[in-house]
């Protein structure tokens, strides 16, 4: 396993650019697999619920079987990228099982966010979309925070790899 990054986590509200940053980094970086937490959680497809719908038992189990892959993919070689949309509560989780992980917030202003959100599909309602970016300044046990609002995707991809890497020198 020498080598090997230390397994990622990508967290921030929604549009701030985890998914497609998470997917450049398992492109560039070699061996690497990434993980979205929210295609785990929706393998649940009779009784799905979210976070903010009585769904916080699922959100855990979300966690729990994206640290159990993480192990999987470290243990056979590979580097890993996580994204979630991270609570005190889950990240607590994520530390516990995947003690190396190193995890940078992403953040923007929610006016950015909704900007950058209108050039794709969201799936939340426009409270849901506001909570979800209201309760992430409540993260404390973060590694890094890095605001993205001025960054194009290829600065934002440059900057999120510099700081994983650095975490290998630690």
């Amino acid at each position: 396993m020498t080598g090997l990054l230390p397994p990622l986590l990508l967290t921030g509200g929604p549009a701030v650019g985890k998914t497609v940053t998470a997917r450049a980094l398992a492109d560039a970086v070699p061996r690497t697999a990434y993980l979205d937490v929210d295609d785990l959680r929706h393998l649940v497809r009779n009784g799905h619920a979210a976070p903010w719908d009585d769904g916080a038992a699922q959100q855990l189990l979300g966690v729990r079987n994206a640290a159990a892959l993480a192990r999987n993919f470290l243990a056979s070689g590979f580097n890993v990228t996580i994204t979630d949309v991270a609570t005190p509560q889950t990240l607590t989780v994520y530390r516990t099982l995947l003690p190396d992980l190193v995890t940078i917030h992403l953040t923007t202003s929610l006016a950015e966010a909704r900007r950058r959100a209108r050039m794709r599909p969201v799936y939340l309602t426009d409270e849901e979309f506001e909570a979800l970016h209201e309760n992430q300044p409540s993260l404390v046990a973060l590694d890094h925070r890095l605001e993205v609002t001025h960054l194009d995707q290829a600065e934002q991809f440059r900057q999120v790899r510099a700081i994983w890497t650095l975490w290998t020198l630690r």
